[in-house]
């Protein structure tokens, strides 16, 4: 209906509304009708009008206006949103629209075919069609040749300055131009390099007329006030990382002040140097900035007049008194005799990842049901410690005094070393997570020498309606030291954005701790385990094959990392098939997996053999299995029966910034393996393919005339 269906009544006489009232206002009902119609039309004309703009236009009509000004659609895009539309419709068309001609791209076309060439224009690309930050290098300016004497004072004192400046010589005094030679910052000279963009031998090189576009595909992700690892307590050692490995600073992105401004080395999340640090140590240096250090409570951080850069590889430099001495390439910090902490040492920094997965302080989806109590822990909360937020929400519930959705928010990124034991009675709802811009850590220590150590979850013995069964939500943590034991009736456990740590901990190179030892084990237990863009080890199952119904796994955009592609990633004990049904929806998985059946597998890839005893039921859709599985019926599956296909990783070691990434080198058929057309595995959804061929394609429009553009990924 229109919404004002007595508008056209009132321009009537009294006289006519009240014979129509009297006669049961039949006339007040056409006008109502004529009026909606009248409201159609005035919205069409209104529409029509914004039509004539890119910032208001309709979705449908922007591939229209694209038109009219010479833009050209991305390439992949219409196989890419036809796989999730849905039925087609007005909806799905419009988004389709949407996608095919994006609005700030139609917008940006004509400014950018005047902006053609400028490598402030390329980086923008980069940014806008990819979301890659990018530094444009003309290479030709790097290139060293012989100087034309007789050409000096001939031109204009311009031309000349140009020509002395282009392929410098190096300055052996200036350490920090050394520190940036052959990467997208250098200025040096070089003579012609026959290498190409990347390593599938496509367009562009090194090359006298060639544009080098090199972008960073890794995000930056921040930690603030979280609690640095003493490696030594005699010596005053410490990491970052609080899992006491090695973890590299990067650089926090400043916004670049104009959009004819070239990126530099503070605009992109670059690694962060020893040189570069030693010589600009107010750019990466305190509140704000890439990283901060403050000890023993204090609100102030450590002076920049006490920072030292050096090289702790294997904790040779030694402190002197009064220095804190700072290794931002392996994430070190050793203290001198007189800065030496008491009370402990708090950083702020930024760490390099691929996508929003384990724990971390980047946003997340969650929502409070309204009937919720909220438990709030940390500094300045009502409580301290974790299990005492649970006792009191336990006492509240068995008293009454709430419903049975209980919060547990932990508000700070700290560590917290308890031991905790969750019993569940028949309809408590429990969810234990970090607040917004936190990532808590929760570390398992060896607090009992007769019994396990892990985060336990109880049911609490007892029939009741299945209706009634708990359930435990565990949301942004990072678990580190043991693993989490599940036992008892439970719905479901689910794990989300959460970290547990594969290997328990961590040796300062990465290495896990304890490679076999898992990250939940699922004792008896009628819990379904649902794990959402989640990091974590070995699953075990042990369960009753003859009494029970298999258990219920469900794993997506997460990695399952049994440390070794021959390791059991999920199983029972002494590598029995698991009494469970696994469904699988973009997850890598490195290891092998021994389970009762697959009921769905899509768009994963499984480095170690797939062995399944109900072949029959459950199939796998565009999925990578490695070569000798035994598997329900495959659609589209990878490697070819020759098996020479296989997967390369640019890390296979949680803690390092290219962990579970494809590398560049891996086969073409798992980077688009996809069904539509992505990678396989637990980055899926980041689309960087299409990103990639989406760019490439910008490129070839935008590029200088008679130079040749390629891409140069520096991660």
């Amino acid at each position: 209906m229109t919404a004002r269906p007595d508008a056209l009544g009132a321009l009537l006489p009294q006289w006519h509304r009240l014979r129509d009232a009297e006669a049961g206002e039949p006339l007040r009902a056409l006008l109502a009708v004529i009026g909606e119609q009248l409201d159609r039309v005035r919205e069409g004309v209104e529409q029509d009008y914004e039509d004539w703009f890119v910032e208001t236009a309709a979705p449908w009509v922007l591939p229209y206006l694209g038109d009219l000004v010479g833009y050209r659609p991305l390439p992949g895009y219409e196989r890419v949103l036809a796989t999730g539309l849905g039925a087609p419709g007005a909806d799905s068309r419009a988004r389709l629209a949407e996608a095919l001609a994006p609005r700030a791209d139609v917008a940006a076309t004509v400014a950018s075919r005047r902006r053609k060439g400028t490598p402030a224009l390329l980086e923008e690309l980069s940014d806008r069609v990819a979301d890659w930050p990018a530094r444009a290098v003309e290479l030709s300016r790097l290139l060293g040749h012989t100087q034309p004497v007789r050409l000096y004072g001939t031109g204009s004192p311009a031309a000349d300055a140009r020509r002395l400046t282009r392929g410098r010589t190096a300055d052996l005094r200036k350490s920090a131009e050394l520190d940036l030679a052959g990467g997208p910052f250098g200025t040096l000279g070089r003579t012609v390099d026959v290498r190409r963009a990347d390593s599938r031998h496509r367009q562009g090189g090194w090359t006298p007329a060639g544009v080098g576009l090199f972008v960073w595909r890794l995000r930056p992700y921040s930690l603030r006030t979280s609690p640095a690892y003493c490696v030594d307590r005699a010596r005053n050692l410490y990491t970052f990382s609080i899992l006491g490995n090695d973890s590299p600073l990067v650089t926090k992105p400043v916004p670049e002040p104009s959009a004819t401004h070239q990126a530099t080395v503070d605009n992109v999340p670059a690694y962060i140097t020893r040189r570069q640090l030693a010589d600009r140590p107010a750019d990466y240096y305190g509140p704000g900035r890439s990283f901060v250090i403050r000890r023993d409570g204090e609100d102030l951080p450590v002076p920049p007049s006490d920072i030292v850069v050096a090289d702790l590889s294997e904790w040779r430099y030694r402190a002197r008194r009064g220095q804190v001495v700072v290794d931002p390439e392996l994430g070190r910090i050793a203290f001198g005799s007189r800065t030496a902490p008491r009370q402990g040492v708090w950083v702020d920094y930024h760490y390099a990842f691929a996508a929003d997965m384990g724990g971390g302080e980047y946003p997340r989806e969650r929502a409070t049901p309204p009937e919720a109590a909220v438990y709030r822990v940390g500094p300045g909360r009502p409580y301290q410690r974790i299990m005492d937020a649970y006792r009191d929400w336990q006492r509240d519930r068995r008293a009454g005094g709430t419903g049975p959705d209980g919060v547990i928010e932990i508000t700070h990124s700290g560590a917290y070393q308890e031991q905790l034991d969750f019993d569940l009675d028949p309809g408590d709802r429990l969810e234990v997570r970090a607040a917004e811009g936190t990532r808590p850590v929760i570390r398992l220590l060896d607090w009992y020498s007769n019994r396990p150590d892990a985060l336990n979850v109880r049911g609490v013995q007892g029939d009741c309606d299945p209706r009634e069964l708990p359930r435990l939500v565990l949301d942004g943590l990072l678990v580190t030291g043991r693993g989490v034991n599940v036992t008892g009736p439970l719905a479901s456990v689910v794990i989300r954005h959460c970290t547990l740590v594969p290997g328990w901990s961590l040796e300062p190179e990465c290495a896990p701790h304890s490679p076999e030892e898992p990250s939940i084990v699922l004792d008896r237990t009628s819990a379904c385990l649902q794990v959402e863009h989640s990091i974590l080890g070995t699953i075990e199952v042990i369960g009753d094959e003859v009494a029970t119904e298999p258990a219920a796994i469900q794993l997506s955009d997460s990695i399952l990392d049994a440390t070794g592609h021959h390791r059991e990633a999920l199983s029972a004990p002494d590598c029995r098939l698991a009494h469970a049904v696994l469904h699988v929806r973009r997850t890598t998985v490195i290891g092998e997996v021994h389970v009762h059946a697959v009921e769905s597998a899509e768009n994963s890839l499984f480095t170690g053999r797939l062995r399944v005893a109900r072949r029959q039921r459950g199939c796998l859709d565009h999925c990578y299995v490695a070569p000798g599985s035994r598997t329900p019926r495959r659609h589209r599956c990878l490697p070819d029966p020759a098996g020479a296909i296989r997967p390369v990783f640019a890390s296979e070691r949680y803690g390092t910034p290219q962990y579970g990434r494809l590398a560049d080198a891996c086969p073409e058929p798992i980077r688009r393996g996809a069904a539509d057309g992505a990678e396989l595995g637990a980055f899926h959804d980041l689309f960087q393919p299409q990103r990639e061929d989406s760019l490439r394609a910008r490129l070839a429009q935008y590029t200088p005339a008679g130079a040749d553009a390629g891409i140069f990924f520096v991660t």
